[in-house]
């Protein structure tokens, strides 16, 4: 099996002006398709990999392989979470949570940003679940990914300088700002535990 470069889920102008056309050309179809490159190279030299999703991969190799499947997966997953005239605030179960973990949902908006933003290097933000849809925000570095700690992602924000250079150059928080003006909440919404 060799692992390919899933569909974006929008056309690559759809979140413009807050993400730009060239952004999403650049960071899609260069550095997620170079990661995918990379993963089909080294599952050619073990072939291994080739049987493995990028799930079980995450979960249970280690160093390179661990690293690069997480960037294809992360980056799948950073997609979903936004479309086309999203933004504004979640509703629902999904507002329930929020407000019950994080008092508020401005509150929870302001702590995850800090969490993206205060990230030192190259990684990723995540809303994360459990079992019972407890929720918790995170960073993690590089590749890495919750799934390897147990975790269940339900958002996720890429704050690798690639992922917002073009748009915002150094300005990580604009660029938080903006991703919170094209997150899909019903997406986010989908991923919670039916309990």
């Amino acid at each position: 099996m060799s692992f390919k470069l899933p569909h974006l889920p929008y056309n690559t102008d759809a979140l413009a002006p807050k993400i730009s056309k060239e952004t999403l050309e650049y960071h899609y179809g260069k550095h997620h398709q170079g990661y995918v490159n990379k993963l089909n190279t080294m599952a050619e030299q073990d072939p291994e990999l080739a049987k493995m999703s990028l799930e079980e991969i995450i979960k249970t190799k280690t160093g390179k392989p661990q690293a690069i499947a997480g960037q294809v997966w992360n980056h799948t997953f950073y997609w979903h979470c936004m479309k086309k005239n999203g933004g504004g605030k979640p509703t629902g179960k999904l507002a329930e949570l929020i407000e019950k973990q994080f008092g508020s949902f401005d509150e929870f908006q302001q702590k995850f940003s800090e969490t993206a933003n205060n990230h030192f290097g190259s990684g990723w933000a995540w809303l994360v679940r459990d079992d019972k849809n407890n929720l918790e925000i995170m960073d993690t570095h590089d590749g890495n990914n919750p799934l390897s700690q147990g975790k269940i992602p339900i958002l996720t924000i890429d704050v690798w300088e690639h992922a917002y250079y073009v748009d915002y150059r150094n300005m990580r928080p604009s660029y938080v700002k903006a991703f919170f003006e094209v997150v899909d909440w019903d997406a986010v919404e989908s991923r919670l535990a039916q309990v």
